[in-house]
């Protein structure tokens, strides 16, 4: 080889190392994803945003997905449907909206008095939840992937003050997944529905009282302008975990590559919301109160009657549901196990330092 053509083939070596592996290799793939809340809810949707976001950046924008509201190609809570029927590529969804498929479902989103945000993190990577999820959605030809946390939910907002368990009576509530079931053994009425539904449904009286997610959601759904008792805790939700979800047939089928970038992403994402919402929240809540909203908190009367009926649910369920009682046997476990050491350090700083920094 003469020297010129040696200086050209030099010249051309950087711009074929510049040349990204994976845009020499990898197939160019297009998924959609519906999500399960409306594009208002800047969290929320906002995640699945962020996540087909960062897949793209780390494939070379060579796998792409294009993140769909509620209600667009899917309805909000027909997420799962979708994607079992292989119609749909991926969601994020939480996964207690479909206990009405199996209770099973309830454990990897939220349950009454269950365990909080990083008690739920470390028994899903430590504790065996998510080998105990992968049975449960591989069942319904879903691959799950956790993405995002809420954190520990408020309570609702009420058009009329409940001071005891009486108030409960008939009370026409919208709550999601096993909670619905608990607050009917107390009395109420609850109802499933869809994020975007939500205040039509308070407005025209349809029901009396609805929960969501907390201040910053609660706020730009606009709750406060039909119903002012705002309640906490959401005891039923210490901490709600969403899933990424695709279609088993859809995931198995992508290079290792970009089943990476996705479990790269989701786990940025599951940091993130949570970081987010403990920024957002306590903001939205000042603009709240200033706008009327009367922060208020359970009776313990109501506390304690949730308690008992909330674990005769779970030992009910165990005794019909093979598959809920295994999960059970070990959620619970790990629940007591955490309640006990969160007692120690967490709890006791908490009970003090939270009072005396409102008392300066």
């Amino acid at each position: 080889m003469n020297r010129r053509a040696l200086m050209g083939a030099a010249a051309a070596a950087p711009a074929a190392l510049a040349m990204p592996a994976l845009a020499q290799t990898l197939p160019e793939v297009r998924w959609r994803l519906s999500s399960s809340f409306p594009r208002n809810l800047d969290v929320l949707f906002g995640t699945a945003e962020r996540i087909a976001s960062r897949v793209a950046a780390l494939t070379d924008n060579r796998f792409r997905i294009q993140a769909f509201p509620a209600g667009e190609i899917v309805p909000g809570l027909a997420v799962v449907d979708a994607l079992q029927a292989g119609t749909l590529e991926c969601g994020h969804t939480a996964s207690y909206y479909y206990v009405g498929k199996d209770p099973s479902f309830a454990f990897f989103t939220a349950l009454p008095f269950g365990l909080n945000a990083r008690m739920n993190t470390a028994w899903m990577t430590q504790g065996g939840g998510n080998d105990l999820a992968a049975e449960l959605f591989n069942s319904y030809n879903i691959h799950g992937i956790p993405a995002g946390d809420t954190g520990a939910q408020m309570g609702g907002w009420f058009r009329n003050e409940v001071r005891s368990l009486a108030d409960l009576n008939g009370l026409k509530f919208r709550i999601a997944g096993f909670a619905g079931q608990v607050f009917q053994r107390l009395g109420a009425v609850p109802t499933q529905i869809a994020a975007g539904d939500i205040y039509p449904a308070l407005e025209r009286g349809t029901l009396d009282a609805v929960e969501f997610v907390g201040p910053h959601d609660d706020e730009k759904l606009g709750f406060v302008r039909v119903a002012r008792n705002y309640y906490a805790p959401g005891f039923w939700e210490p901490g709600a975990r969403l899933h990424f979800m695709a279609n088993k047939r859809a995931w198995d089928a992508l290079p290792d590559a970009y089943k990476a970038a996705i479990e790269t992403a989701c786990g940025e994402a599951n940091a993130e919301m949570l970081a987010r919402y403990d920024h957002l929240n306590p903001q939205a809540l000042r603009r709240l109160v200033a706008a009327g909203a009367q922060l208020r908190f359970w009776p313990r009367e109501i506390l304690q009657a949730a308690w008992r009926e909330s674990h005769a649910l779970y030992e009910e369920t165990a005794g019909r549901n093979e598959r809920f009682k295994r999960i059970w046997t070990s959620y619970k476990a790990y629940r007591d196990e955490e309640y006990q050491w969160f007692r120690v350090a967490e709890n006791s700083f908490d009970n003090f330092a939270f009072p005396a920094a409102a008392a300066r």
